[in-house]
């Protein structure tokens, strides 16, 4: 399956890292001035979105989309919301995390609206992946020094964790607090989640700074 890598414009610092998680038959959606991280990422657009308030619109040969200013949803989320109306299932979120806060919530809450529709979306940064845990198992092996679970809307019941330093069994995970945060895997074992009813937000970090 074909998967939809969508950019924003939130900082890239460390482009080699980010660059590895791409692969040669993405389809790449740019957002408004996430055009700024095409040549970081060495990969041209296939789309285009955005209302161009904070950059050019570059009349590039790529296909765009020009959207209006006062909208309900974001560049980002419109751009998702296209990929899934083109049949993409798959998904990698770049440049959506950091700077503005509102922005990475926001982001945050495309993987949960992803998830709703059935589809598998990972938000990668200069230091961490973070993605949903909800139908299937999720993993953590012990090259991630550290990740953190969070349940994001309440739903999450019935939280497993296995082959970590803090583990979990059929346990309650509150969305308040910091309960989740900086589990580690233990050496020579993949940590392994599960959720019996609801969802989880995932954070793997890569580098701890």
């Amino acid at each position: 399956m074909k998967r939809a890598v969508i950019v924003g414009g939130a900082p890239i610092g460390r482009y080699d890292s980010v660059r590895s998680y791409l692969r040669a038959d993405d389809t790449m959606i740019y957002c408004d001035c996430g055009l700024r991280h095409a040549a970081g990422l060495g990969r041209e657009a296939d789309l285009i979105v955005g209302d161009f308030d904070s950059h050019e619109n570059p009349h590039a040969a790529a296909e765009t989309i020009v959207l209006p200013h006062e909208k309900d949803d974001t560049d980002t989320c419109y751009a998702a919301k296209e990929a899934l109306r083109r049949g993409f299932r798959d998904f990698l979120l770049l440049g959506v995390s950091g700077a503005r806060l509102d922005h990475t919530l926001g982001n945050l809450a495309l993987l949960l609206m992803l998830d709703t529709a059935g589809a598998k979306a990972l938000l990668v940064d200069d230091f961490s992946e973070t993605e949903i845990v909800s139908r299937e198992m999720a993993r953590v092996s012990d090259r991630y020094p550290y990740f953190s679970l969070f349940n994001p809307d309440g739903s999450a019941k019935a939280v497993t964790v296995t082959g970590a330093k803090y583990p979990l069994t059929e346990a309650a995970l509150p969305c308040e607090g910091s309960l989740g945060v900086s589990n580690e895997p233990l050496p020579g074992r993949t940590a392994e989640i599960r959720v019996g009813e609801g969802r989880l937000l995932l954070v793997r970090v890569r580098q701890a700074g």
